[in-house]
C-alpha cells in the first residue's frame, strides 16, 4: 500500500507543470574571451627549444619542461580572475636571460611591424623576441578553480577582470623587460593609430616606462611610423608623442624623435612599392 502511494506521487511529480528536469552542471564558467589555445603545451615547449637552440643559443642551457611547469603552475587550479603578476615569478626566474645593450625595442600599436623589423633578434630584441615573451606571443590561456586542466572553451577578458592569466603574465614580463634594457632604447609608435600613437594608459606607459633604469640607459630614440596610405594623426613634437617626449625628458632622459624612420619605412614599402608614401625611397 505504501509503495503504491509513493509510485503515485512520483508519477504525479513527473507530469506536473511545476516539475523542473535536473540539468547537468558545467564546471567551467563561460567567459566572453577566447579559450586556451589548443596544443598550448606542445607550442610553448617547442618555442622554448627553438629559442635556445636556434633563435638565441647565447642564452645557454634552459630546462624547457621545468619552465613550462612553472608557467602552468601560475594559473592552473586557480580562480581565473585572481591571477597576479607575482604568480609568474618562478617562471620569470627560470627563463630570464640577458638583453644585449642597444637591442631593446618597445612599441605600441605596431606588433607585426616590430616582429618583422626585429627579425628574430637579428636587428633588435623586443619583448616578444625574448624567451619570456615567446611563451605568450599570440597565444591565450586560462585555467579554472578546482580544476587541474585548461579551459579551452573561454577565458575572461580584461574588461571582465583585470587579474586574468594573460594580463598578469604580460605585466610582469613587461616590467622585467624594462628593467633589463640598457644602452640606447628604441620605441616604435604608430602615428596613424586612432586614439594616439602613445596611449597614456597601456602596457608601455604603465608597466615599461616607469621601470626604465636611468643608470643603464644612455639615450632614447622614438620612431613614429604612419601606416602606408593612412592618416598622419601623431608625429614628433605634437599630440600624444609630445606627451611621451615631455615625460621622458622630465625623467632625465636624452631623447631623439624621428618621423617615419627610413629603415622601417623601407620594410613597410615592400608591399606598397608604387604608393606615393613610398616615393621617398625610390
Amino acid at each position: 500500500m505504501m509503495n503504491s502511494f509513493f509510485l503515485f506521487l512520483l508519477v504525479g511529480l513527473l507530469f506536473s507543470k511545476d516539475y523542473v528536469k535536473p540539468t547537468k552542471i558545467d564546471r567551467k564558467k563561460k567567459w566572453k574571451g577566447e579559450g586556451t589555445t589548443p596544443n598550448l603545451e606542445s607550442i610553448v615547449i617547442g618555442r622554448c627549444y627553438e629559442y635556445i637552440r636556434i633563435v638565441n643559443p647565447s642564452v645557454g642551457e634552459k630546462n624547457c619542461t621545468e619552465i613550462w611547469e612553472a608557467f602552468k603552475k601560475a594559473f592552473i587550479n586557480k580562480d581565473p580572475c585572481n591571477i597576479l603578476p607575482s604568480d609568474y615569478e618562478l617562471f620569470i626566474n627560470l627563463s630570464l636571460h640577458t638583453i644585449p645593450p642597444n637591442k631593446s625595442l618597445f612599441w605600441e600599436n605596431n606588433h607585426l611591424l616590430v616582429t618583422s623589423y626585429s627579425d628574430r633578434t637579428r636587428r633588435h630584441m623586443p619583448l616578444c623576441d625574448t624567451l619570456i615573451g615567446s611563451f605568450g606571443d599570440f597565444l591565450n590561456w586560462c585555467g579554472q578553480a578546482n580544476d587541474t586542466g585548461f579551459n579551452y572553451d573561454s577565458c575572461p577578458t580584461t574588461e571582465k577582470c583585470e587579474n586574468n592569466a594573460v594580463e598578469s603574465f604580460w605585466k610582469i614580463a613587461s616590467i622585467t623587460y624594462a628593467k633589463q634594457s640598457a644602452g640606447v632604447i628604441y620605441i616604435m609608435l604608430n602615428g596613424s593609430a586612432i586614439g594616439g600613437a602613445y596611449p597614456v594608459k597601456g602596457f608601455f606607459a604603465d608597466y615599461e616606462v616607469p621601470y626604465f633604469q636611468k643608470d643603464r640607459i644612455s639615450r632614447i630614440e622614438i620612431w613614429v611610423m604612419d601606416d602606408i596610405g593612412g592618416p598622419d594623426l601623431d608625429s614628433c613634437g605634437r599630440g600624444s608623442v609630445q606627451i611621451l617626449e615631455e615625460r621622458l625628458k622630465t625623467m632625465g632622459y636624452d631623447i631623439t624623435c624621428i618621423d617615419n624612420y627610413k629603415s622601417v619605412l623601407l620594410l613597410k614599402c615592400l608591399d606598397y612599392l608604387n604608393h606615393s608614401d613610398c616615393s621617398i625611397i625610390s
